[in-house]
């Protein structure tokens, strides 16, 4: 099972100083941050795509590619690539370049974003966010496989003999992860194209991430992709921690309490009974991710959210330095315990070379 962390890239005034960490400041942070996450021993670095204030990372195939260059082993990411306001053939170019510069250590997470003016931006109707997503990525898988492509939809212009460069490493795409809070169609074409699906598990009760999940599991044993707990699943979380689960509550109290997605809302001891957020010890945040299991059964992947709300740079390599000393071993162990044979990890550009290897050498056996 990867475990790792992700950012939002938001921009937010600390709340118990009042300053405002400048854009660059930030961006400096977010490839510390990434580098301390391979120290301590993580597995998946996430980056979100954001292009209005208060975030930085409009780029984030730019970050991820700095980043690369100052790691080994770090699987690169996006926490959303919008699917329905780039155009697929960029899409397909940039995660590419970035694949190559990377020696295969990228996969990426599309969504539809939660930013409503964005479309409009881009020159897109939000109105046709399902239906550009569905059109968009059947165009990028497609420009992924297939080295002269021919296409007409209704949100682009054709193409006509195509060829996207560069090619995808070893002819192997990124493995795409679908990303969805609350779209049911999503999990459905995830499903379909055998996908990863990530739940972004924030906000929501866990009944609802069980009701996603479990469709995306009983849609992708319907197109043959396997049985349903073969499927593969990401979750998202946020963890505050401090060795005293008191000492985690009191210093994360104003920094949710102000914090721009839910400050001024339902009350930290309310959000975190009703919602997967940990503030505590690190013991009760490995009590809490191992219920996940309960509810969406064996899974893939697990990222934590620790870069937000106005949290210091020091604090958040401090959660970093929990999460990899205290927490993760143990989920490692706990996890791989109760995972059944069968069920498969997450897909990584090495294994799916594997896999494509081990298939031509068959295939060349029976000729």
């Amino acid at each position: 099972m990867q475990f790792g962390i992700f950012s939002v890239s938001d921009i937010t005034t600390d709340p118990t100083t009042g300053r405002t960490p400048s854009e660059a400041e930030r961006i400096k942070d977010i490839v510390a941050i990434a580098k301390h996450a391979e120290e301590v021993g993580l597995d998946v670095f996430a980056l979100g795509e954001h292009h209005n204030e208060p975030f930085f990372s409009s780029s984030p195939t730019t970050t991820l590619a700095y980043i690369a260059a100052q790691t080994s082993t770090l699987q690169l990411s996006t926490a959303t690539t919008l699917i329905t306001t780039n155009d697929p053939v960029k899409i397909a170019e940039d995660f590419a370049m970035l694949q190559h510069l990377a020696d295969g250590r990228v996969d990426l997470m599309l969504g539809r974003g939660n930013t409503g003016p964005v479309y409009p931006w881009f020159g897109k109707d939000i109105r046709a966010g399902i239906p550009l997503a569905i059109e968009n990525y059947s165009l990028l898988h497609q420009l992924w496989r297939e080295h002269v492509v021919d296409w007409q939809g209704k949100f682009r212009t054709p193409l006509q003999g195509f060829t996207s460069t560069p090619r995808p490493l070893d002819e192997i795409p990124p493995f795409v992860w679908h990303g969805s809070i609350r779209s049911p169609e999503i999990a459905e074409q995830a499903a379909y194209y055998g996908d990863g699906f990530f739940a972004n598990h924030i906000f929501w009760p866990a009944s609802h991430t069980q009701r996603m999940v479990q469709l995306y599991r009983q849609r992708f044993e319907h197109y043959g992709h396997g049985s349903a707990d073969q499927a593969i699943v990401g979750l998202g979380g946020q963890v505050f921690m401090r060795k005293n689960s008191q000492d985690a509550v009191k210093e994360f109290r104003p920094y949710f309490d102000n914090a721009p997605v839910y400050g001024h809302g339902p009350s930290l001891e309310d959000f975190t009974r009703e919602t997967p957020l940990t503030v505590g010890s690190p013991q009760q945040v490995i009590d809490k991710t191992l219920g996940f299991r309960e509810y969406v059964g064996d899974y893939q992947r697990q990222l934590f959210l620790l870069d937000h709300a106005g949290l210091p740079l020091k604090t958040v390599l401090e959660q970093l330095d929990l999460l990899g000393e205290e927490v993760v071993p143990v989920l490692r162990k706990e996890f791989a315990a109760l995972k059944p044979a069968h069920v498969p990890d997450a897909p990584t550009h090495a294994s799916l070379l594997a896999a494509k290897n081990a298939t031509a050498a068959k295939e060349e056996v029976k000729a």
